[in-house]
């Protein structure tokens, strides 16, 4: 397997393309089951999870090709002109658990689906029942067997007020895929308002779909009888502009990030801000900056958007181990989602766990070492840590980095940090 290599001590500068979002393309692509016309998607990003949905989709008979050209960036474009299968096998679903998100459009299109439940990185339970409530609730029959979601609606699915016991991203934005073709009007109360769900219906919308409410938790969608297709571009990618801006301020020095926006890391930057790290817009996208001996110490709780995203809690823990002063970080999304802590020990971090809550006393300097990768995020907090570091800090396991970002090295070492890949 590969690894990534970093030598610490390097302050970064210069600028770093923001690819477009993982977690928007996922549900994007999937929207692509509820039209026969062809649904092309622009700026989006060449992540191996992207491609896990492409084969995905191909194996249910979608035309689905990817291709970089015209200043675009990456792009699909995607045709389900006649679906030959409505299951998506375990093998698929099981390396990436947004395939789930395949369930809502096939039934709302085809009347009947059959979706394994799904896997993917392991931190912590992230159940599928809202989803199958939700679906039920709009009158389909769903049954559980061998490990696969049953569904059937042969009579079409039907509007339904919804509303989730907690937000969930996931279930929100299947719902709002399958009532796009639904019968009479949906309602979807205590509905998740991250970014990506906001980008989802605005694709939908210019599908076709009567959507309204979209950035809030009170979102109603009218079915329509047909979806047509529709060009779109992906939004930038809010995680990895925070991460990158993270790794200004842990490496010093002033990098510009481009084709993203200060919105989407609204609850990020007054935290930097607190770090001693300043972030400005420009007509571009943003400037962050940090210029000291060692960044400031600050806590921070994990929350639904718009709070601050607990795909940024790894990232911002590292920061914070080489901070002035003693930081608390609060897990409130995933039970298990500190399994970078003991890698970052291994550096010469000072942190201590309890439940939910991280108490990190930073240090002067972490040391380089050989870590592993846990997880998506995680795995990203290690290359983070590991330019602030004294040494050489060699990550293994980092086929879950490709998973979320695209040119990792690259783009690090553009700015000036001693990092490369070392392929297996």
């Amino acid at each position: 397997m590969d690894r990534i290599r970093i030598s610490g001590g390097r302050r970064l500068k210069g600028e770093i393309a923001i690819s477009g979002a993982k977690n928007a393309a996922l549900p994007l692509m999937a929207a692509a089951l509820l039209t026969d016309e062809t649904l092309t998607l622009v700026n989006a990003p060449n992540l191996s999870d992207v491609a896990f949905m492409g084969d995905l989709l191909r194996g249910l008979g979608v035309g689905a090709t990817y291709s970089r050209a015209n200043g675009d960036g990456g792009r699909w474009d995607l045709r389900a002109a006649d679906l030959k299968s409505t299951t998506a096998d375990y093998d698929v679903v099981r390396k990436m658990r947004a395939s789930f998100l395949v369930l809502g459009p096939l039934l709302a299109r085809a009347g009947h689906a059959k979706v394994s439940l799904p896997g993917g990185c392991a931190i912590g339970a992230r159940p599928v029942d809202l989803h199958l409530k939700a679906f039920e609730a709009m009158g389909a029959s769903i049954e559980l067997s061998d490990g696969y979601a049953i569904a059937s609606a042969n009579r079409g699915l039907k509007g339904a007020r919804i509303e989730f016991p907690f937000v969930s991203v996931g279930a929100t934005e299947n719902t709002l895929m399958a009532a796009s073709l639904a019968s009479g009007q949906t309602v979807i109360e205590n509905a998740a308002r991250e970014p990506e769900i906001g980008d989802l219906g605005r694709c939908l919308i210019a599908m076709g779909a009567r959507i309204a409410g979209l950035g809030t938790s009170y979102i109603t969608v009218d079915g329509v009888d047909r979806l047509h297709g529709a060009r779109h571009a992906v939004l930038p990618d809010r995680i990895e502009t925070g991460t990158f801006a993270i790794a200004a301020a842990i490496a010093g020095g002033e990098i510009e990030l481009t084709g993203t926006h200060c919105d989407l890391i609204e609850s990020v930057i007054p935290l930097l801000a607190r770090a001693d790290t300043t972030v400005k817009p420009t007509n571009r996208g943003m400037t962050v900056y940090r210029n000291g001996s060692r960044p400031i110490a600050a806590d921070v709780e994990t929350a639904p958007f718009p709070g601050f995203p607990t795909d940024l809690q790894a990232q911002f823990m590292a920061l914070m181990t080489t901070a002035d002063g003693t930081s608390r970080i609060r897990e409130t999304i995933f039970e298990n989602r500190f399994m970078h802590v003991p890698e970052l020990l291994r550096m010469g971090a000072d942190i201590h766990v309890q439940g939910d809550t991280a108490t990190v006393n930073g240090v002067e300097r972490l040391k380089g070492a050989p870590v592993m990768a846990t997880d998506l995020r995680a795995s990203v907090s290690l290359v983070l840590a590991g330019l602030a570091a004294e040494g050489e800090t060699i990550v293994s396991r980092v086929y879950h980095l490709d998973r979320g970002f695209e040119r990792l090295e690259e783009k690090l070492s553009a700015v000036g940090a001693d990092i490369e890949r070392l392929k297996a």
